[in-house]
């Protein structure tokens, strides 16, 4: 008892909000990429609650969640893997475990973190609690003494992971369902230099893109025997491709009924991509190369960002229509989007203005905006409850 009732003081004297009891549900972090700190966020008061500070190089950094919502970790490219406690706004504990990573995810159970890196390359596993190390699994050499680096690592149903090796065209699935030591499955000869991917929101099929050439990688993973197989083979064929600036994210992919949409590399188009077929029914030209095309929730519509010299504006596709409903500028430098769980509203990063702008997403005015350092991600404790994300 009285141990409790100094954890529950501590709580008190490291955010005054926490002296009544709150839940986590309205939480989120953004990430301040300049400054190596993130912000904690009430996402439905709009308003910025505290600062955590000291987690390194941000500049790509990415973040999932604890099952109750109250934990946030934090990817960072220097290595750095942060567990934040959202309810103290503190660092619980931080570990540099490699020397350049590129985010990470959470196990379906809760209890492991596994971190995707580019040197040295491979992933390694730590336990949720402690951030003790778990599990190393080194990459495959590439004929230069290195390894290669490690993309696109998700978490997929029965405790795997499931990541890409970019150097050797690769994708593995770790499988950790029998304890710390996992039985690892590999997938060569997939397709060039596969650069991010995703998992279906039903956990069944892993998507790699592919940099080297026109052309997805699915791998069915209720039936991974059958091996991996095209999709999209030859979307740009005959066309001279762009050049690119920032890689498309899979990872915000959109999905509408039996459609997914997803930015094309290199081009300046939407792909519209029929489910479960995986054929593309259509491209729908947007004004630039688009990084992020996210859903928002109920699929009633999809917003896409841009890379440079586009990035001041988002664009809104209708997934009746297949064409863009409305063209919005925000400002330059609009880096990520996260809605809210129901769809009301989407929060906007807009780095070179130093804020995070909130709009209703239905009638896609502007509801205010809080002040951030060249923020980048947002990301809201709803993503607990979602897989691959």
């Amino acid at each position: 008892m009285n141990r409790l009732l100094a954890s529950l003081f501590l709580v008190a004297l490291a955010w005054p909000a926490a002296a009544e009891p709150r839940g986590t549900g309205d939480l989120g972090i953004v990430i301040e990429r300049a400054a190596g700190r993130v912000a904690v966020v009430d996402r439905a008061k709009v308003a910025r609650l505290a600062t955590v500070e000291g987690l390194g190089d941000l500049s790509h950094a990415a973040a999932v969640f604890s099952p109750d919502e109250r934990f946030a970790y934090v990817f960072g490219r220097d290595g750095g893997l942060t567990k934040i406690d959202l309810l103290t706004a503190t660092v619980a504990r931080r570990v540099v475990q490699s020397g350049n990573s590129i985010g990470g995810a959470i196990s379906e159970d809760g209890r492991l973190i596994a971190v995707a890196n580019y040197e040295p390359g491979g992933v390694r596993v730590f336990d949720a609690d402690s951030l003790e190390l778990v599990a190393d699994i080194p990459a495959t050499e590439r004929g230069d003494g290195k390894r290669s680096k490690v993309v696109g690592l998700e978490d997929a149903p029965g405790n795997r992971f499931v990541f890409s090796l970019y150097d050797t065209d690769e994708i593995w699935v770790a499988d950790f369902s029998a304890g710390a030591t996992p039985a690892v499955t590999r997938f060569t000869g997939i397709g060039r230099q596969p650069y991010d991917a995703l998992v279906t929101e039903d956990g069944r099929f892993y998507v790699a893109g592919l940099f080297g050439e026109d052309g997805l990688v699915l791998l069915d993973l209720w039936h991974p025997e059958r091996g991996t197989r095209r999709i999209l083979d030859g979307y740009g064929r005959g066309e001279q491709p762009l050049p690119v600036y920032k890689m498309p994210h899979l990872e915000g992919w959109a999905v509408a009924g039996n459609l997914a949409f997803l930015p094309a590399i290199g081009r300046h188009e939407v792909l519209v991509v029929e489910l479960p077929s995986w054929k593309q029914v259509a491209a729908i030209p947007v004004k630039g190369q688009p990084v992020f095309a996210m859903a928002r929730p109920g699929g009633r519509h999809v917003w896409v960002n841009f890379a440079l010299p586009d990035n001041a504006t988002v664009q809104v596709i209708d997934t009746e229509t297949l064409t863009v409903a409305d063209t919005l500028t925000p400002g330059p430098g609009v880096l990520h989007m996260e809605f809210s769980p129901r769809g009301d509203r989407v929060w906007l990063s807009v780095r070179d203005k130093d804020e995070v702008q909130v709009w209703d997403a239905a009638s896609r005015r502007a509801l205010g905006a809080l002040p951030a350092d060249k923020p980048s991600g947002i990301f809201f404790t709803s993503r607990a409850h979602r897989i691959g994300l």
